[in-house]
């Protein structure tokens, strides 16, 4: 099994993955613009932050898992990952307390303006008077936009300054909210007005583009703080540039709308920069963190090497679509199953879903093959009618 890495990574996720037999490739270079041309005959890609394009994937002649070591997967093509058969897998959760400590960080930082004070020092400027205009943290309320690991994390780091915390979620409820000692938000709005500073921590997908717009910034107060270290386009930027100048925002991002995809690049939003405290996307980049992806990513390919399906994919169908059960229990010999499939394919019946267990004894086995329609009286019969078989069950799910 060949293995390409085409991100830097911990050196213990190579050695971990040579340890099981694999044949380790390592690019850190790569771009999205030139992995096609080394994808070449890879069973497994490794990726961090290069993009994998329908290019790529096209390309890719024995690619069957493509592995995003990290959490969000908006950098992969997942439509032409799904046409191609391809399992996409990530690493949830392992960079949770990297990117809580960050957002923390820049929390702080954006209160007290450390960056613009850290400029002005270097450039030989002395103005205490003005860098001491911080209002503090302490009894202050900390809005948390998506409350997955990462919101708990930051929420709980938060509480140990002392700050009060509201919560949004679509997942959460008052209940949750409560066992968790934060205050339940019903609604995006209420979160904005109720809060000194906002913490954003939702994955990109297109229901949370630009999730935080305009009417948001118009319903925090003024002079409140914004953070975002889940991922640029979930902010309107142009929104925000205005709400920096008409409601004196103080801000901290580590993401940006179409930031540089690789470790290095040209920044070409200079004008934003300028009016916050940030950071190049480096939330989830601490060594503890970069130690407990590469465990995951072992972890994955060891799965995927022992029973075919890797862990954490993020691209199997939540609910089959299939409308029949069939049971069949069966002699364990060879064809036989061979032969029920042919008898499915001969009625236009499709598999969507198929599990075989065998007995312990090794005699017989139990196949459950979940189909998109029912077959036939004429081919149940005729699936009986072999010596093979025990028994035949249909019934609809």
């Amino acid at each position: 099994m060949k293995v390409l890495i085409a991100d830097k990574l911990s050196d213990k996720t190579v050695t971990a993955l040579k340890a099981l037999k694999t044949e380790v490739a390592v690019n850190a270079d790569l771009t999205a613009e030139n992995l096609p041309e080394a994808i070449d005959n890879a069973d497994i890609l490794v990726v961090r932050s290069t993009k994998v394009t329908v290019k790529t994937i096209e390309a890719a002649k024995n690619l069957s898992l493509i592995i995003r070591a990290g959490a969000g997967v908006n950098t992969i093509d997942l439509a032409a990952a799904d046409s191609r058969g391809i399992y996409v897998s990530n690493c949830p959760g392992k960079n949770t307390e990297a990117v809580a400590e960050l957002a923390i960080g820049l929390l702080i930082a954006a209160d007290r303006q450390i960056a613009n004070a850290t400029a002005d020092l270097r450039n030989g400027t002395w103005k205490k008077k003005e860098y001491g205009k911080a209002r503090g943290l302490k009894g202050r309320t900390l809005g948390i936009v998506g409350f997955g690991a990462i919101g708990k994390a930051v929420a709980r780091r938060a509480q140990s300054l002392e700050m009060n915390v509201v919560a949004w979620s679509k997942s959460l409820t008052e209940d949750a909210a409560e066992q968790f000692g934060v205050t339940y938000a019903g609604e995006l709005s209420s979160l904005a007005k109720q809060s000194d500073a906002v913490s954003i921590h939702v994955a990109y997908k297109p229901e949370t583009d630009h999730l935080v717009n305009k009417s948001f910034f118009d319903s925090m107060k003024n002079g409140a703080i914004i953070i975002n270290t889940s991922r640029g386009e979930v902010v309107d930027t142009a929104a925000l540039k205005e709400a920096i100048k008409s409601k004196k925002l103080r801000v901290g991002v580590d993401v940006f709308e179409n930031e540089p995809a690789g470790g290095e690049g040209e920044f070409a939003d200079r004008d934003l920069a300028g009016l916050l405290t940030a950071t190049p996307h480096i939330g989830a980049s601490t060594d503890q963190a970069s130690e407990a992806i590469a465990d995951e990513v072992v972890r994955i390919v060891k799965s995927f090497q022992e029973t075919g399906v890797p862990l954490n994919t993020v691209n199997i169908r939540a609910r089959s679509s299939a409308t029949q059960s069939l049971v069949v229990r069966h002699y364990n010999r060879v064809g036989v199953l061979a032969g029920v499939l042919d008898k499915l394919k001969a009625g236009g019946v499709n598999v969507e879903e198929m599990t075989n267990i065998i007995f312990e004894a090794s005699k017989a086995a139990c196949c459950t093959l979940l189909l998109d329609g029912a077959p036939s009286r004429e081919i149940l019969e005729k699936m009986q009618k072999d010596d093979n078989i025990i028994e035949v069950a249909l019934k609809p799910i």
